[in-house]
């Protein structure tokens, strides 16, 4: 059977609008016909992967992040109590937020209607589960826990946004406090600074150090700061061209990895996705080569990302985890720690979900703590670049008052 999403007209000239399940448009006209509805439009819902071979556009995806945590823990509620599949996702349909998502949820309760499993019919919305979410689900159905794996992926889709939402918020206050002060040494130098060289240009008087400094950076503001905007701009377009290339990005995350502060951010959270993917997957009963590849595309560090495929290729000889893991210098030593934990007492999953939980754990700790230290130092910065350029603007006026004493 499929799904077709339909209008129509009732006895009293209201519209209906809704989803309903059928083997041909014909047949969905009949059951409008049977409710006592006039049917005016009647249109096949098709999944992402129909749409993307018939050439239609690319639209957003139904589903943001949070709306996918919450409607997968939704679904795990359901199905633990006992819900069958196709009523729990009847039900979803019905409390669909958004028609977009309403359309999704009711392909999928099509899917598993005509006898499909849910991972396989997940698999035809690639723009709004991912390969990871799919290989968990399946792995789960397959194993006969579909309620629990779904809990489980639902803590770890509301996990890794509250660590993105957590990374976000830390730097947003350093960001902002860096753009409020660019604009105002900017309007000084461009139009406070001038104003007080043209009540100067006809004094004989020499102008201190500090003016002249101030007033040779606001003229090559005024004159080139147009060309340094294009060239900004330029430089800013070559480069988003530039990390398409997979060698060209391969370097920038390896020198980004180099770096002091940022680069452990980057380690440490990349690591805690990694094993948090790993752990889940592993859960599930996927095998650990197909979790390993799975974990290893979640990385957005290329350079971590190889080093993983690296480890990959030494499971696959024969190696140990964990002595794979401690081969790659990139990944933190407490994740090849809690691995080989894991394997010899059996509780791998357990194992790399506690590695996960620290990891996770020590990034949020470092990025609250370079926040807290930034905005200081920002605000510090900031004032006395403001300082000099008052100092510029009084100097002139003090000195002066002098001569005129």
């Amino acid at each position: 059977m499929a799904a077709f999403t339909y209008s129509a007209l009732d006895a009293d000239g209201k519209t209906h609008t809704g989803v309903l399940e059928a083997d041909a448009p014909r047949a969905a006209r009949s059951q409008l016909r049977a409710q006592q509805l006039v049917p005016l439009s009647v249109q096949e819902l098709r999944s992402a992967s129909d749409a993307s071979t018939s050439g239609s556009r690319r639209i957003r995806p139904a589903f943001t992040s949070t709306q996918r945590a919450v409607w997968t823990r939704q679904l795990a509620s359901l199905v633990s109590a006992g819900l069958p599949l196709e009523r729990a996702l009847s039900a979803l349909t019905d409390e669909a937020e958004t028609p977009a998502q309403r359309d999704v949820v009711a392909t999928l309760r099509a899917e598993v209607n005509s006898g499909s499993s849910l991972g396989r019919a997940l698999q035809q919305q690639p723009r709004e589960f991912s390969e990871i979410y799919v290989a968990v689900v399946g792995a789960g159905e397959y194993r006969g826990h579909l309620g629990t794996v779904l809990e489980r992926l639902a803590d770890e889709l509301e996990e890794q946004h509250t660590l993105r939402s957590k990374l976000l918020g830390a730097a947003l206050y350093p960001a902002v406090v860096s753009v409020v002060a660019l604009l105002i040494v900017m309007f000084l130098l461009t139009y406070v600074v001038p104003q007080v060289a043209g009540v100067f240009a006809g004094s004989k008087q020499a102008l201190p150090l500090l003016t002249r400094i101030m007033l040779g950076i606001s003229s090559a503001v005024s004159n080139y700061g147009l060309l340094a905007l294009a060239a900004i701009v330029i430089g800013a377009i070559s480069a988003k061209f530039a990390w398409s290339g997979a060698a060209f990005r391969l370097k920038v995350d390896t020198l980004w990895l180099r770096l002091p502060i940022l680069g452990r951010l980057a380690r440490g959270y990349n690591a805690a996705r990694f094993a948090s993917t790993l752990s889940m997957l592993a859960a599930a009963g996927v095998p650990i080569l197909k979790a390993l590849q799975a974990a290893a595309e979640t990385l957005s560090n290329r350079a971590m990302r190889e080093d993983a495929l690296r480890a990959l290729v030494m499971v696959r000889e024969g190696a140990p985890l964990a002595s794979a893991l401690a081969h790659e210098k990139r990944f933190p030593p407490l994740l090849a720690m809690f691995a080989r934990l894991g394997e010899q007492t059996g509780r791998l999953p357990q194992m790399l979900d506690r590695a996960a939980l620290q990891l996770r754990t020590e990034v949020q700790r470092r990025a609250l703590q370079l926040a807290t230290l930034l905005e200081p130092l920002l605000i510090v910065a900031m004032g006395i670049v403001v300082m000099l350029i008052v100092l510029a603007v009084l100097m002139p006026i003090i000195q002066l008052n002098q001569l005129v004493k």
